[in-house]
């Protein structure tokens, strides 16, 4: 399977992780290699922008979005539609980040404020594509309230 190393240095950070709610600390920031930040930060500015066709350009051909509350949507063309009414004010950084040849993933968390308290994480799996650009493979967040 092509995802295994990334999904089990995923699966290793959530085994070191304290089991009790609410006891962790806010991890602190990574800085990312320039090729994966550019993924935040053109996901920030399409977000900013409501331009859902640029979101969707971020995503591989056959990419996911896995939003809570929503079935998981998949392909370019279902992620313009999944983010058509989507958007404003987004704030992203890293936490923690993988490479692994042409596979990587980045785990972090999302403010709507710059400056505020994280409302999310997220985390991404990212390909590389021929032309050594990442894309996201999928995209899977949540909300840090119960």
């Amino acid at each position: 399977m092509r995802l295994a190393p990334a999904a089990l240095a995923v699966a290793m950070l959530s085994l070191s992780a304290p089991a009790v709610r609410g006891a962790d600390p806010v991890p602190p920031s990574v800085a990312l290699p320039a090729d994966l930040d550019r993924v935040l930060r053109d996901y920030e500015k399409a977000w900013r922008s409501r331009d859902s066709a640029a979101l969707a350009d971020l995503f591989t051909e056959d990419g996911f979005v896995l939003s809570p509350g929503s079935p998981p949507v998949r392909g370019r063309a279902a992620i313009v539609r999944h983010y058509a009414n989507a958007g404003g004010s987004l704030y992203l950084r890293a936490f923690a980040f993988a490479v692994d040849g042409r596979l990587a993933h980045i785990l972090g968390g999302f403010a709507h404020a710059e400056g505020a308290p994280e409302d999310g994480k997220f985390t991404l799996t990212l390909a590389r594509g021929d032309d050594g650009r990442w894309r996201i493979a999928s995209d899977m967040d949540n909300g840090n309230r119960r």
